[in-house]
């Protein structure tokens, strides 16, 4: 049975533009060779960390939300850890709470980006 997971990992900074956009297909598709289905994906941007990782005070956030089967976790959690672009990463499970809150927050997104549309 598929579950729905959120996964939020944080890219170097030293990344151009490019590279951040190249590091983000990758893993895109990867989820996409082994089944999984994006659900929503969101690039938070270039943030500061709370507390320095490898002497890097900020990184680039990005978020994936995706419905997968559980064994695929194990390996997508690996390629995040042999990649040297990826400072951290969390994967979550998506529980019903947690997918109601999920769905609400885009549905808020969606309507105020079609309101700034219209202004």
């Amino acid at each position: 049975m598929l579950k729905q997971y959120e996964t939020v990992f944080i890219m170097t900074p030293v990344l151009s533009d490019e590279q951040m956009k190249e590091t983000v297909e990758k893993y895109q598709k990867f989820l996409v060779s082994k089944n999984a289905e994006i659900v929503y994906e969101n690039n938070w941007g270039l943030r500061k960390l709370a507390y320095p990782i490898q002497k890097k005070s900020t990184g680039f956030y990005h978020l994936i939300e995706f419905k997968a089967d559980a064994t695929l976790i194990k390996e997508w959690e690996v390629t995040f850890k042999r990649d040297e672009r990826i400072l951290r990463f969390l994967t979550v499970v998506l529980d019903k709470h947690m997918l109601a809150y999920s769905e609400k927050k885009r549905n808020k997104l969606k309507t105020e980006k079609a309101k700034e549309v219209q202004e």
